[in-house]
């Protein structure tokens, strides 16, 4: 199509039309700027969020992680959550030819005096290479160092892109089923160790789960097991109460994924790693816990990857996404179902009135 003018001032434009010569100097410029402007747009076949499974790590009952890789300003950047602990901000993320390669770097204790204060520490990297086998998949090699920076485990990991994350529910509509006493107050029935090697601290007392790790001084570190239930479930509401003591730890994974954090933060600002909290990952929004010691409210609705938890009759978090798995999650899958499982090898925990009512989908 010939291009319009009001005047014919310029030598090359004739009659008000464009000289044909010029015309397609001018597209083959404007044809270079738009490929350039798509080129620049195009999104890394790497960005978005995976969902890690581990080769050979079942037996320990945590193979799971979580990378969020996203471009930003023409660079990569991203998060990482391998398999304990919490979401960490990786050192670099770049690619090798066509593979994306993600460090991170660690913090190792090397020397402490005798009151246990940090004398000296260093610094190890971690190093994870993908290799992308699809749209939706990739194959993973990590280089982890030990602590002593001695040695390198090696660890081969398969990467699932995520499905989105579905429109936060209106739980006004939700529909509920027939509640589920998780815990009959008397023994252990329904629940099982994660791990059926490990040492079992779970005891019954008058109606109350009680698990104590305790621990015997200057002997070998005990390996107090998780416990989780046999049945697995969907989305779902839990009521529970518990009693956590002076400076003592532990949590609530829903479906085996996502845990709910249990410990004594009494007097402490918000974080995400205080009471009822999803582990570095949503911080309440309100502080609602009671001092160590005291029996607490929790009650906790997981719908479409939303949750929404009350503590003490406080609303602390409202209808937040989880983007991902939290540390010590049995599963990465996030659209499986799962079990309810405490953890019991941090410190003493008390639950009691353990009631789950299924969400019955539409």
């Amino acid at each position: 199509m010939d291009i319009l003018y009001f005047h014919d001032a310029n030598p090359l434009i004739k009659g008000g039309r464009m000289n044909r010569s010029l015309k397609h100097i001018i597209l083959a410029a404007t044809l270079l700027v738009c490929c350039a402007a798509i080129g620049s747009a195009q999104t890394n076949s790497f960005a978005g969020s995976w969902a890690l499974s581990l080769y050979g790590n079942v037996s320990t009952g945590s193979s799971a992680g979580w990378l969020d890789i996203r471009q930003e300003d023409g660079y990569l950047d991203g998060d990482l959550l391998w398999r304990w602990g919490s979401v960490e901000s990786v050192a670099s993320a770049v690619m090798k030819g066509g593979n994306l390669v993600v460090t991170w770097n660690g913090n190792y204790d090397r020397k402490k005096d005798g009151d246990g204060k940090v004398l000296r520490s260093h610094n190890l990297t971690s190093w994870f290479e993908c290799e992308q086998a699809g749209e939706k998949t990739f194959f993973g090699t990590a280089l982890l160092p030990d602590g002593k920076g001695q040695n390198y485990e090696t660890i081969r990991f398969i990467g699932k892109r995520m499905p989105p994350m579905p429109p936060a529910p209106d739980l006004a509509k939700v529909k509920f089923g027939k509640p589920v006493q998780l815990f009959n107050g008397k023994d252990l029935s329904g629940w099982e160790l994660v791990v059926p090697t490990d040492v079992n601290g779970w005891r019954i007392e008058n109606g109350v789960l009680i698990n104590d790790p305790v621990q015997k001084e200057g002997q070998p570190h005990i390996g107090y097991g998780n416990l989780k239930t046999k049945q697995a479930f969907d989305d779902f509401n839990l009521k529970l109460q518990v009693n956590v003591p002076a400076k003592s730890n532990s949590g609530i994974y829903l479906r085996g994924k996502y845990e709910v954090q249990i410990v004594d933060s009494y007097g402490k600002a918000l974080d995400t790693h205080n009471m009822a909290a999803v582990y570095s990952r949503i911080a309440p929004s309100v502080s609602a816990e009671k001092p160590a010691g005291e029996w607490q409210d929790v009650d906790i609705t997981l719908c479409d990857r939303h949750v929404t938890i009350l503590l003490n009759g406080k609303k602390i978090i409202d209808n937040k996404p989880v983007a991902g798995v939290t540390g010590g999650a049995l599963c990465p899958d996030v659209t499986a179902p799962g079990p309810i499982y405490l953890q019991g090898d941090h410190g003493k925990v008390l639950y009691r009135n353990v009631v789950l009512t299924p969400i019955v989908k539409q």
